[in-house]
């Protein structure tokens, strides 16, 4: 196997979006929790790291970094611009008019 395969199945292998549980926990939002003691799932097709969240209410949700927003945003922008995703999906409702700007 050369090197240069050598370092493509290591890419593929290992994810290249890690976060630890206190990051983790810093970005959910109030009453939330990690759900499985915070494990993630690196999904190499779709190059974005899940892990999965707990609401208020015991509904668990999937919050995803993709590989392509850590590139964009940094790190740990892209995992609060996917949990305040998350979120939104969460109240299901447009938030035009109660007062929360959505940042792009």
């Amino acid at each position: 196997m050369s090197a240069t395969a050598a370092a493509q199945s290591n890419r593929t292998q290992s994810p290249p979006i890690e976060y630890t549980l206190d990051e983790l926990r810093s970005y959910l939002p109030a009453g939330w929790e990690l759900l499985e003691g915070g494990s993630a799932a690196w999904d190499p097709k779709r190059r974005a790291l899940t892990v999965r969240v707990i609401d208020t209410v015991d509904f668990d949700w999937p919050v995803t970094v993709t590989a392509e927003a850590v590139e964009q945003h940094g790190r740990l922008a892209a995992l609060d611009r996917a949990m305040d995703d998350t979120f939104r999906t969460r109240l299901g409702r447009p938030t035009r008019g109660l007062g929360i700007a959505k940042r792009r």
